[in-house]
């Protein structure tokens, strides 16, 4: 009777462990491994830190192609705090941005877009 319970208990041990090795491996995936990377112009028009536990710098770039045109707004997260005060600094400044796509990521705890920046640049 000893030897089935341990039995259980080890196979029941072992599917935990894979289980969360698995969604662990998964999370560290879709944050390393970009599905596309680019760049984006325009004006930053609203950034700020956000989040309960999990704080992230989410933001808002509006992309301009002519004067009256209605921008586009593209929204984006920072993870890197230098990346996030250098955005601050830029406040007001027609910027260039770089990001990495990360999609499927499974929580709002990472950050609320898919869009990831990574570097930041003023534009003339």
């Amino acid at each position: 009777m000893r030897t089935a319970r341990n039995k259980i208990f080890f196979w029941a041990l072992l599917v935990m462990l894979l289980l969360i090795g698995g969604c662990a491996g998964y999370v560290w995936l879709t944050l390393n491994w970009s599905f596309s990377d680019g760049d984006r112009a325009g004006y930053i028009q609203k950034f700020s830190k956000k989040g309960w536990i999990c704080k992230t710098w989410e933001g808002e770039l509006l992309m301009t192609t002519a004067p009256g045109v209605v921008p586009e707004k593209f929204f984006f997260t920072v993870r890197d705090e230098a990346v996030a005060q250098k955005i601050n600094s830029l406040m007001g400044k027609k910027i260039g941005i770089h990001y990495e796509q990360h999609k499927g990521v499974p929580t709002s705890c990472f950050g609320e877009s898919q869009y990831f920046v990574t570097d930041v640049r003023i534009l003339e």
